[in-house]
């Protein structure tokens, strides 16, 4: 092992442990890790293909979508690039729509950077990141896993191969409405009203599935207070694993296990009690739902 892979050892340690370091060598650690990061993204598909078996985890929002709403996201997203850099084939981190500039301005990302490190650089580093990320993955060719949902711009996966992701996301377009667009009982496609994606129905599902061969699409994006939710005659199914969203609304939180394409396991869980949770001493910015 090289100095390089030695030292980078030793980050990726340092963001997995529980001890405290000083601001200046966390700062240091954050940055190099998410160089690291990115260099290893750059080698991924817009459509990263994951074999079974596998787990797949929704929103979590800082709880710990990866950022905002939540008091450790910077915590939660550092542990995550940490795995990724130590496991880089075991773990496969998607793009969604928190991941962007604009969006963690305004939703508490931003702010808790600036609080936890009295600047905005680690907040910079995690944004590169984020202009890296994959947007879509495919298990065993049959599954396919995006954050949000689909778009009319997009018929099959190669039209999400050929997108340019290594940006901060568009108001709309093909790459918007995959990290925005949601699932819902209308006829084919209706206006959203997030304000960027779509809303879309089974049929568009059903021909989306039948042209790519496809058995399910997976996705999150959606507050589901039951922790998952199929749609679409179980084509299409919803996970969302942040228990107790926003801290106030009391659902379960769940992960779906995939032995193979044909056999998954929801596993449900609930937010640990408000008496065992550590809530950092400090302003928070006020999260709207």
């Amino acid at each position: 092992m090289g100095m390089k892979e030695e030292m980078m050892d030793d980050a990726i340690d340092d963001a997995m442990g529980d001890e405290e370091d000083e601001e200046e060598s966390d700062a240091a650690v954050s940055q190099r890790l998410c160089d690291y990061v990115c260099d290893l993204l750059l080698e991924e598909s817009n459509v990263q293909p994951v074999s079974t078996p596998v787990t797949v985890c929704g929103d979590i929002h800082g709880q710990g979508d990866f950022v905002d709403r939540g008091y450790y996201s910077l915590e939660t997203f550092t542990y995550l690039l940490a795995l990724k850099a130590k496991w880089p084939d075991r773990i496969t981190l998607l793009r969604g729509n928190h991941e962007s500039r604009q969006i963690t301005q305004v939703y508490g990302f931003y702010d808790e950077c600036q609080t936890k490190y009295g600047n905005a650089n680690a907040w910079r580093y995690c944004t590169k990141v984020f202009d890296m990320l994959t947007v879509a993955a495919l298990i065993d060719e049959q599954i396919l896993c995006v954050h949000g949902g689909l778009s009319p711009d997009i018929k099959t996966l190669d039209q999400i191969r050929t997108i340019e992701r290594n940006q901060e996301i568009p108001h709309k377009g093909a790459f918007c409405d995959l990290v925005w667009s949601d699932p819902e009982d209308v006829d084919t496609w209706a206006i959203s009203p997030r304000g960027a994606g779509w809303l879309f129905g089974a049929k568009v599902t059903n021909e989306f599935v039948h042209i790519n061969n496809l058995k399910l699409i997976c996705r999150a994006h959606q507050l589901v207070h039951e922790g998952y939710k199929f749609m679409f005659d179980e084509k299409l199914v919803t996970v969302w694993s942040a228990p107790n969203y926003c801290y106030r609304c009391g659902n379960i939180a769940s992960i779906m296990v995939f032995k193979d394409v044909n056999t998954r396991e929801p596993k449900l869980f609930r937010a640990v009690p408000d008496s065992e949770r550590v809530i950092p001493p400090r302003t928070t910015t006020p999260y709207f739902l």
